[in-house]
């Protein structure tokens, strides 16, 4: 815990009345005997539409409120989520009679996930909660060892991530908790009040409050560190409630024994004053739910709870897009597993998909190997299959009225990129920013297509195969694998950099989807892709198609086989001003090609411009003068087009 230092020029720190009555008489921070928290028990035993409670968490609300008697007179109200009604009160609590979220979702992006073979279990992040089966409580059913390790991990870095000013002015900005069951608890109690918003708040108002002496032993530094949540959710709700008063009380004597002028003294008492303030925590407390369709019961609570964070995550500092991407992934697999829309296997499909289990087992109840890039594929085909019903839900997570390719593939990189959370380390940064650019193509929604087992490298030549043969979702299959290598291996990067130095040469400066889609339709793409698929999979550099053959060059790195995909993408293999080998009939494919190719690029530029005008709201025309360049060009272009085509065939 650190020691305060006051500046000369600002006021000593005030503990700050809290009441909400009368303050006409001195104020002074008290704990009441639990004999006064009575009422406020019986008043939330009460039978109510849309509450349900434990008869822990009745206790634990009681018990953690400042002026428990006003708990007697409290209204609970509503609020509305994507399936029904969550029921809550509010009320000010003390701050240590609540804990963090046991992982916080802002650090969702960063965490290690038993989907990648190389996180060991100490690492790995936690299954979700579940439901409880009659009352609104978030169920955790990892050993109880394993939660508090991971919520102080969690504390520890949002304290520094996030930190907020507390202190000198008391935290005015409800926290909402929700009561919590651990279904492993061994030594320590069952229940809890957990956080779902609010995690940094907490963290900054207990970094106040130094650990018992008992807990650190004999204490080498003049300071001592500040209470971890591990250390209060050990103890039974009573001690923990006494710990308040003790803490409180000591807080007073350190003001009343730093009475002098002198700035030691002045800082004793501003330390004791910013702990008071730091003390208690306006707080809104989920205490019910009513589903909109009864036979969900409380099946649905936990999405529910979530579906608020979200929308409550508006303060101080806004969640990360990673962050964002990997809730509302979580949200909509959750919301399709809800629906029924997983198919025959669905908890594997969840399992697999979400990636927060080991997915040996889900794997190969589907039929596959646990592959990195495989699952990685998998999770592309789910979330780009046409069932209205599956967009309809997967829209409405992403709050768009409809659903863009964009919106697909944040959800695909996040859920993706969690069997190399710890395989890359640092290095996925990078790998974020390419498959963030855009990881998917047309061709995958317009197309149904399945994933294969494709876990060595003659099943790839047997890809390949099919591919050559017209097998479109073969094709699509190909490509999706290939993506996944080349861009976690560093060999496919986002479009910028110095791309067309390395070649000396214009390439495309598209997202990655669109460069492996386009590679794809080049005489020598398939080959290049399939090949890149088996020689990074066994550790090795891709090769290049040079001299009608593939090589390996003795200096490229990435960038180098980066920058020579995507010039391939827009001008194939043979760049303007290497085809003097070919023949007339093979310039002319050529040119259709380079055409085709660049017609993607520009249908790509123009769904992204009418996807932004959606976005923004935008209703107004583009005006004709700063359009009438591009009509006049593309009418020129259908013309000419009809000139050297065959008609349409009818039907």
């Amino acid at each position: 815990m650190s020691t305060i230092e006051t500046p000369d020029d600002l006021p000593d720190i005030q503990v700050i009345d809290i009441r909400s009555g009368n303050r006409s008489t001195p104020f002074e921070h008290r704990v009441v005997p639990v004999s006064q928290t009575t009422k406020a028990i019986k008043a939330l035993e009460k039978d109510r539409p849309g509450v349900q409670l434990t008869d822990d968490a009745i206790l634990r609300i009681a018990y953690s409120a400042v002026e428990p008697d006003l708990l007697a007179d409290l209204r609970p109200e509503l609020r509305r989520v994507e399936t029904g009604w969550l029921t809550v009160i509010n009320y000010r609590a003390y701050t240590l009679m609540l804990s963090p979220a046991i992982e916080n979702d802002r650090l969702l992006d960063e965490v290690h996930y038993a989907a990648d073979p190389n996180t060991v279990a100490r690492q790995r992040v936690l299954s979700m909660p579940t439901a409880h089966e009659t009352d609104a409580a978030l169920v955790y059913t990892d050993p109880m060892d394993a939660l508090l390790d991971a919520v102080d991990r969690a504390s520890k870095k949002v304290k520094v991530q996030n930190k907020q000013e507390v202190g000198r002015r008391i935290v005015e900005r409800a926290l909402t908790a929700v009561p919590v069951v651990f279904l492993n608890p061994g030594r320590h109690p069952a229940e809890d009040l957990g956080l779902v918003d609010g995690n940094s708040r907490w963290a900054s108002c207990t970094a106040h409050v130094p650990a018992p002496t008992g807990l650190i032993g004999p204490a080498k530094d003049k300071e001592r560190p500040s209470l971890l949540p591990s250390y209060l959710m050990s103890l039974p709700l009573t001690d923990r409630r006494s710990l308040v008063r003790e803490v409180i009380k000591k807080a007073y004597r350190d003001i009343k024994a730093a009475s002098g002028r002198s700035k030691a003294a002045r800082a004793k008492r501003d330390q004791a004053a910013a702990l008071l303030n730091a003390m208690t925590v306006p707080v809104e407390v989920v205490i019910g739910y009513t589903d909109d369709d009864p036979n969900m019961g409380m099946q649905r609570f936990p999405a529910a709870v979530r579906s608020l964070l979200m929308r409550m995550n508006i303060g101080v500092k806004e969640f990360e897009d990673a962050s964002k991407h990997g809730i509302t992934a979580e949200e909509t697999v959750t919301a399709l597993f809800d629906a029924g829309e997983l198919g025959d296997n669905a908890q594997a499909v969840k399992d697999v998909l979400l990636g927060r289990v080991d997915i040996t087992d889900p794997m190969k109840t589907l039929g596959l190997s646990a592959l990195r890039d495989l699952r990685f594929a998998f999770i592309a085909q789910q979330l780009t299959r046409k069932e209205p019903r599956l967009n309809a839900i997967t829209a409405a997570k992403l709050d768009k009225r409809s659903l863009q390719l964009a919106g697909r593939s944040g959800l695909v990189t996040e859920l993706g990129l969690r069997s190399y959370s710890t395989f890359l380390g640092e290095g996925i940064k990078p790998v974020r920013t390419a498959l963030e650019s855009g990881c998917l193509w047309k061709e995958l929604i317009d197309h149904e297509w399945t994933v294969e087992n494709i876990d060595n490298d003659q099943a790839v030549d047997d890809l390949l195969q099919c591919a050559d043969n017209g097998d479109i979702p073969a094709k699509l299959l190909l490509g999706v694998l290939a993506m996944v290598a080349l861009v976690t291996s560093g060999n496919l990067l986002a479009p910028g950099g110095s791309a067309e130095q390395i070649v000396n040469h214009t390439v495309m400066r598209a997202n990655i989807g669109t460069v492996i889609k386009a590679v794809l339709e080049r005489e020598e793409g398939p080959q290049v892709l399939a090949d890149a698929i088996k020689r990074i999979r066994g550790g090795l550099r891709p090769r290049w198609w040079a001299d009608g053959r593939l090589v390996e060059p003795d200096d490229w790195k990435g960038s180098d086989f980066n920058a020579h995909l995507r010039l391939v993408a827009l001008h194939g293999f043979n760049p303007e001003g290497e085809t003097s080998g070919l023949s007339s009939t093979a310039r002319e494919e050529k040119a259709l090609t380079n055409f085709q190719a660049s017609l993607t690029g520009a249908t790509n530029h123009l769904d992204d411009l009418v996807r932004l005008r959606k976005d923004n709201g935008t209703a107004d025309q583009l005006s004709w003068a700063a359009v009438e360049a591009s009509v006049k060009q593309l009418r020129r272009m259908s013309r000419i087009l009809d000139r050297i085509s065959e008609e349409e065939p009818l039907g």
